[in-house]
C-alpha cells in the first residue's frame, strides 16, 4: 500500500511540477510538457513491477501510436481557442483526437498493426 502511495504521490507531483513551470514560463512549460514524463514514469513503475520486458516492450510501442493522433490537437488548440473559448475548444480538441486515433487505428490495421 505504501508503494502504490508514492507512485500516485511521484507521479502527481510530476503533472504538478510542469502546470507550475509553465505557469512561471510558456517555453520552459511547453518544452516539459512535451517530454514524456508520464511515460518515463509508467516504465519506471512497470520495471520496479517486475513486469516482463515484453510488457514494457508493448508499452513503449503502444505509447508511440497513441501519441501521434493526439499531435494535431496541438495545432487545431490555439487556433481554436482564440475564436471559441476554453471549454469548447478543449471539447473539439478532444473529439479531434478521437477523429485522428480512430482513423490511425483503421490505417494500422491494414498493416497488422492493432491498437485495440
Amino acid at each position: 500500500m505504501l508503494y502504490l502511495t508514492l507512485k500516485y504521490l511521484i507521479t502527481a507531483a510530476v503533472v504538478v511540477l510542469v502546470s507550475e513551470i509553465a505557469r512561471r514560463n510558456d517555453k520552459l512549460g511547453g518544452l516539459f510538457a512535451a517530454l514524456p514524463l508520464i511515460t518515463i514514469l509508467s516504465l519506471i513503475w512497470l520495471h520496479l513491477d517486475h513486469q516482463s520486458t515484453d510488457k514494457i516492450t508493448k508499452h513503449a510501442r503502444y505509447t508511440f501510436w497513441y501519441v501521434l493522433p493526439t499531435l494535431p490537437m496541438f495545432l487545431a488548440f490555439p487556433w481554436l481557442l482564440e475564436r471559441l473559448g476554453f471549454w469548447l475548444t478543449l471539447f473539439i480538441s478532444t473529439l479531434i483526437s478521437i477523429v485522428c486515433f480512430l482513423v490511425l487505428a483503421c490505417v494500422l490495421k491494414q498493416i497488422k498493426i492493432a491498437l485495440w
